[in-house]
């Protein structure tokens, strides 16, 4: 029986994309849902998100149930989770985008916006950059050297170095990847990187951490 993959939907704008990108790696049974019950039985959960911290935020916390649904299947029952650009971002304790909104608090950090130090770099960082592993990617074998797809204005700043699993450089680095236990989280977008994309969500959809 195919495994239940669980595609939140709180209004992201990249839903169908990611949904569509799921299929192309081989994934049967991917539910789009705000079903709180759903998530609860999922087998894996996926997190997508575009626009600005703050109004993913509050889209998120809006359906009855669903933090709670997410903590008890990812914390507790340690489901495979990955978090997708704002989905990504939504794993630190608070993002500064437009004031100071609290996140999931699930690996330590904070959102902040891209410093432009370099007036050839512009914000937002968009289009295809490089992703390279970092020494503390550790079992997180999702995460593959290459090039994606990325469009950003704010970065993940972890508390913890050893979060970090992939860098990119954009007038310094900036944070591809997070990655802790069951969780990992992307900066970049796959649903827009091509093969390079599909073949992380394909090792994702075989991850057994």
């Amino acid at each position: 029986m195919a495994e239940a993959i669980a595609l939140i939907d709180y209004g992201a704008g990249n839903l169908h994309s990611v949904y569509n990108a799921l299929k192309a790696a081989g994934a049967q049974h991917v539910a789009v849902t705000a079903d709180p019950k759903l998530v609860r039985g999922a087998k894996r959960v996926v997190l997508p998100g575009v626009g600005a911290f703050g109004a993913c935020r509050k889209e998120l916390w809006s359906i009855p149930g669903m933090i709670d649904a997410l903590e008890e299947s990812v914390l507790q029952k340690r489901v495979p989770f990955l978090g997708i650009c704002v989905g990504m971002q939504l794993l630190a304790d608070r993002g500064l985008e437009h004031g100071s909104h609290k996140g999931l608090g699930w690996i330590g950090g904070e959102v902040h916006l891209i410093e432009r130090t370099d007036p050839h770099i512009r914000v937002p960082h968009m289009g295809w950059n490089d992703v390279g592993l970092t020494p503390h990617h550790g079992d997180h074998d999702l995460i593959d050297e290459g090039e994606a797809y990325f469009l950003h204005s704010y970065h993940f700043v972890p508390e913890d170095g050893h979060d970090i699993a992939a860098m990119t450089d954009h007038g310094g680095g900036l944070v591809a990847a997070v990655a802790r236990d069951n969780i990992v989280g992307v900066q970049f977008h796959p649903e827009k990187s091509q093969a390079y994309g599909i073949d992380l969500l394909r090792r994702f959809l075989e991850w057994r951490p």
